[in-house]
Formats: C-alpha cells, structure tokens, sequence
C-alpha cells in the first residue's frame, strides 16, 4: 500500500455503530479519527425479528453521517460490515439499500466465523509479536466470538449468539438488578457456551484477552474504582456484581467509568463475561485495543497474506473438501475468462457487486461450478448453488457467497425462472461468460475459441452478440450448436444473446 493512502472502516455493531479513518504509512496504519454512535440496532428487533422501522431509521442517520464524512474516498479505500443483528434481521434487504446509498459504499454481513477471524487480526495487529497462544473473546450485543490462534494466524474460530443486549433484554427486561436474575443469565449464558469446552479448555492457550464494547466497559468501570488498568480478574467481577445488586437498577447505578449508553446493557454483559470465566477457567482476562475494525483495516493494508489469498485458500478448501474436477474447473474458467473480457472493455461496471474484482470472483465460480456434483450429479448446480450459500468461507461475506451462490446456480439451463438480480449489469456479465464458458468445455478438455467473439449491442446495452467462424463451427458442430442453443435460454429476460456464423 502506497505511504499516504487513505483506509477507512465501518463496523455496523449491534449496540454502536464505529467509523476509524487514518493513513498508510511504510505499511503500518495509524488512526487520524475515530467516530463512534449508539445506535443499538440490537435492541430493535421485534418478536418477528424485523428491525423496526426506528431502528432501521437510527441507522440511516448515523450512516448519512459516516457518508458524509468519507466524501473522496475510493472503493477500495473503504470497508464495512455488519455482523449479527443484520445476520438475523428478515427485513435486513430493507435496512441495506438504503444503508449503503447513505454510506456510498457496499456493506456487507459477514458471518460469524468471519467476524471472529477479522477479530483476532485486529487483536494480533495491536500486540507484540510472541509465540503465546492466545484466546480471544469478543462480547458484543448479539454475539460472542471465540478465536484461538497464535502469533497473526487464527486457528480455531467460533460465534456464539449470546451478546449484553440480547441478555440484557431477556434478563433484565426492566433493568432491575436481583441475584436470581443474574443467576438465571450466567446459567443461560453457560447453556449457549457449553460446547466451547471442548475446543477452548484452560490447556489449548496461554493468554485470554478480551476486545470491544463489553469488556471495555467492564475494564473502564473497575480502572475508574482503583483497580489495576489492563486486565479484569475475579475478584474484580465479583466486586462489579455487587455494585449492581446493591444499586438494584440501572437507573440508580452511579459509577465512576460507567458510560450512560452501557447502564442499560452492563447487567447482560456482565453476566457473560462470568459465565465464559467460569466455564473456561480463566482467572484474569487482558485487555485487547485491537477488535473487528482494527482487522478489516489489516485486510484493506494487505496483511501478512491479504484478504485475496485468504479467499482464494478458502475456495481451494471448499474444492478439495467437495471433491471437485480441478483441471476441468480450471479450464472453465480459462474460458469464461476470455468471454468475459470482451465485456470489461466495452463496459466496465463500477457499481455492481462484483465491480472489483470481476475476474476473480468469474475465476472463483467456475472452479467451484461443480461443487453440488458431489451430493448429486443430476441438478448438481442447484445443490451447489446451495452449499455455496450456506458455506462458513474465510475472507467472504454473507452477500459474496451468495453472489457466487447465484453465479453457479445459474450456469445452465433455463434463467428465467431463476430469482437473479437482472437489473444487475456486473452479475449478468459474469453469469454469460460463465455460462458460455461451461458450454465450449462440454467435452472436458481445452476447447479451441481463439475465433470466438462477444460484444455489446451499442444500440441496446442489453443485447450481447456472439460471432464465431464458420470453419470453427464445421469442426464443432456440437458447441455450435450449444451456443445457438444458449441465445434461447436468454429469451423473456430483460437481456438477449443473438449468436450469428461469419
């Protein structure tokens, strides 16, 4: 990354929302400005879990604001993301298009492992190199992330939906504070955390630390009271504990460190951080300045591999694991590569989904094309489209995956009974050129297409035009008649393919 650049992340965070701006400079990130607002989205979904409409409007506003400031920033300059509000709200299609027109940036839901690997980059980034192995812990307001790792490489990552407004909300619906209450949250909390002790017991790690809202806030509290700056130890909770019983209501608890936003939310939050004591045997929990932010701008400034080679790892696992044609999956995408080609001269696409990096996400799709073969060959990309859609892959978001879920869903066959975004104009390209690229493969080896072209209609932006030689088509027959075929497949759909012989 060139010293000087600009990098900006947003994490849309279920209790605040976080905008941290700053410079590159011989490759390390140094903050500039930091704006954070509260805007507890987490608390604002109903019983059907649909955001309401004050929340969504909450949010909108806070972004217009972000937008604002982030006037002059390029695509790749800016990142942001939502995490597990948005990963469970129905209505979150709503509360996006309007989000990121008031951003002016793409935001995407990540998924919860997703999180908790950007989590410890964060974390790792703020600390000193060292060959410790660490635990992680993120309590946020709808979910809590687990990650072992050592040195920048998160090895065993996990989210957990238990968070401080969730708990709160349940627990301590009027916000009174009683010790059947708090026992009622801890057993809860342990309830939904059970099964991490298997993976996280007391001798896979050497150091806990805590990142983010809820162990801030705890921290903050105990530093202001006298206790020692940089960690949180038992005796320190139990203290905290009875400062809330005995306050009995977060109205009347008055401490010194205690933010106005957190009162309402500190009984939940609290509750788990003593659970995951518990349970995990941890006697003193350090405090991290590192969190999710701090990992979506290691990934923005390259990282030790970037988030590129952690995508590509990711595909190559999802190929390996379903036992798919590399060599074919290869070639596929060799040949929707120079399909698609053709395209990005005539027309690049800026805002579409997969404006970026077009080429590579066609690349990905056509290596993954036959994920599904492994469940069931006949429909095989319909179980691929499905496995794709409900993949934990490191370094892509929930929207990406189901991008490459739709590409792969739609790389044959009928399109207009496919729900695909065709007011889309990236995806479309991309969905052709796989498509075409699938065809001229029907024989499972390098097809011969230095003749073949394709072109837009400049009359018709909509209308792509494929020519091929007539030699070509007298020595196959068979793709010829494959790509006749697909101009078809293009009818009734607001986009067309004419194929003609010159």
């Amino acid at each position: 990354m060139t010293n000087g650049t600009r990098l900006a992340a947003v994490d849309l965070g279920s209790n605040s929302f976080r905008l941290e701006i700053g410079r590159v400079d011989h490759g390390q990130f140094y903050r500039t400005e930091y704006l954070k607002e509260t805007v507890r989205q987490g608390g604002g979904l109903d019983e059907d879990r649909n955001l309401t409409p004050e929340a969504m409007r909450r949010g909108w506003d806070c972004l217009a604001r972000f937008g604002e400031r982030l006037s002059g920033f390029g695509v790749g300059q800016v990142r942001a993301v939502a995490t597990q509000t948005l990963r469970e709200a129905r209505n979150r299609d709503e509360f996006l298009g309007r989000a990121n027109e008031a951003l002016g940036f793409p935001i995407n839901i990540i998924s919860g492992r997703e999180e908790a690997r950007l989590i410890y980059l964060g974390v790792a980034e703020a600390l000193p190199q060292s060959d410790e192995r660490r635990l992680v812990i993120d309590i946020g307001g709808r979910s809590t992330e687990l990650i072992l790792g050592q040195g920048h490489s998160p090895k065993v990552m996990e989210s957990y939906r238990v968070g401080s407004i969730a708990w709160s909300t349940r627990y301590f619906p009027d916000q009174q504070f009683t010790p059947h209450s708090f026992q009622m949250a801890e057993i809860a909390a342990k309830a939904v955390l059970d099964e991490a002790l298997n993976v996280y017991r007391r001798d896979t790690w050497d150091v806990a630390y805590g990142s983010a809202g809820t162990v801030n806030a705890v921290g903050d509290v105990l530093v202001a009271s006298g206790w020692p700056a940089g960690s949180i130890s038992r005796d320190g909770l139990d203290w905290l504990l009875g400062k809330l019983l005995t306050a009995q209501s977060a109205d009347r608890l008055r401490l010194p460190g205690m933010k106005d936003d957190r009162r309402p939310i500190i009984g939940g939050g609290l509750s788990i951080v003593r659970a995951l004591f518990d349970l995990l045997q941890i006697d003193q929990l350090e405090h991290a300045t590192g969190g999710l932010r701090h990992g979506l701008l290691y990934d923005l400034n390259g990282g030790e591999k970037g988030q590129t080679d952690v995508r590509a790892q990711s595909i190559q696992r999802l190929a390996s694991k379903f036992g798919t044609d590399r060599a074919h999956g290869e070639r596929v995408a060799k040949a929707a590569d120079h399909f698609l080609g053709f395209l990005l001269e005539e027309a690049p696409s800026p805002g579409s989904v997969f404006a970026e990096i077009p080429r590579q996400t066609l690349g990905w799709a056509a290596l993954l094309h036959e994920i599904g073969s492994h469940v069931s060959h006949s429909d095989h990309q319909k179980h691929g489209a499905y496995i794709l859609s409900h993949a934990d892959a490191m370094g892509f978001s929930i929207s990406e995956l189901q991008g490459l879920s739709m590409l792969v869903l739609g790389q044959k066959g009928k399109l207009k009974k496919l729900a695909l975004d065709f007011e889309d104009e990236g995806l479309m390209h991309q969905l052709l050129a796989l498509r075409l690229g699938v065809a001229v493969c029907h024989a499972r080896r390098d097809p011969d297409i230095t003749g073949l072209s394709l072109s837009i209609d400049r009359t018709a932006p909509r209308r792509f035009n494929l020519t091929y030689p007539a030699s070509w088509a007298e020595s196959f027959p068979q793709s010829a008649y494959l790509l006749r075929e697909e101009a078809v497949a293009w009818q009734r759909t607001p986009w067309a393919l004419t194929v003609t012989q010159r």
